[in-house]
């Protein structure tokens, strides 16, 4: 098999499986959190701790961002996170698609680098952003196959102006159709709460690592893991029994 070809079915197969594939990146941070807990007990005392947590969690919020606006203004059948194979009944090129060509793995990228930070590890973090990179990179090039066979001129057009990414500074176009709720609140209705539940997962091991034991505690991490699931919750269920999140 041809490279060309070999490239867009190992995409194919890894867009189907992106929803769960990053999740073998787990291990290996949980490793890296231990030895940091051995080796770098200071990483995660008191007030440092409490500075690391938010950092890490704005950088999160940063690519979620990427994400609701990006998904918010996209064009009906497109942006979606269907694992059955390349959907797109129109081709994006407003909002953050006009300064560049996949501005949801941008998200994607903020919001997994945000967790790995949370180790203090730079061969983790280092390896992490290499593993993103082979990882999304045979993503990217089957969905841009499947665009070009799709749109060909105006997909060449597009892309040829516009980085993968890392967005450029210019060519910004406002979106010309309203903001799509929704949509946004179908399809991103995990997103909070998968940030909070990751965050809290991960001090719970950092707490359990550093002292041996864990007590809930009345902390923003723990409020907002809360409140986000509920809302996670209230949206699954109206996405599944009623009409309301529907879009025409």
């Amino acid at each position: 098999m041809a490279l060309l070809e070999e490239f867009e079915s190992q995409g194919n197969v890894l867009f189907k499986n992106r929803s769960y594939l990053p999740l073998l990146l787990f291990p290996p941070s949980i490793l890296s959190i231990w030895q940091s807990c051995q080796h770098h007990p200071y990483y995660y005392h008191n007030g440092y701790f409490e500075f690391l947590l938010i950092c890490c969690f704005v950088v999160g919020l940063l690519g979620l961002s990427f994400r609701i606006y990006t998904v918010g203004y996209a064009n009906k059948n497109t942006s979606g996170r269907n694992t059955h194979g390349q959907v797109a009944d129109a081709l994006n090129t407003e909002g953050f698609y006009s300064v560049v060509r996949h501005p949801l793995y941008l998200g994607n990228f903020l919001m997994w680098l945000s967790i790995a930070f949370l180790s203090m590890n730079f061969y983790f973090i280092v390896a992490f952003i290499l593993a993103f990179w082979l990882y999304y990179e045979r993503i990217m090039f089957a969905e841009e196959q499947y665009l070009r066979n799709k749109f060909r001129e105006k997909f060449t057009s597009w892309a040829n102006n516009k980085p993968a990414f890392i967005p450029t500074i210019k060519g910004w176009q406002k979106p010309t159709a309203d903001f799509n709720w929704k949509k946004l609140f179908r399809n991103e209705k995990n997103g909070l709460f998968a940030l909070f539940l990751i965050f809290w997962l991960f001090k719970v091991m950092i707490t359990f690592f550093e002292t041996g034991s864990y007590r809930f505690s009345i902390h923003w991490i723990e409020i907002g893991t809360i409140l986000s699931g509920i809302m996670y919750f209230i949206l699954k269920f109206f996405k599944t029994y009623s009409n309301l999140l529907e879009t025409n």
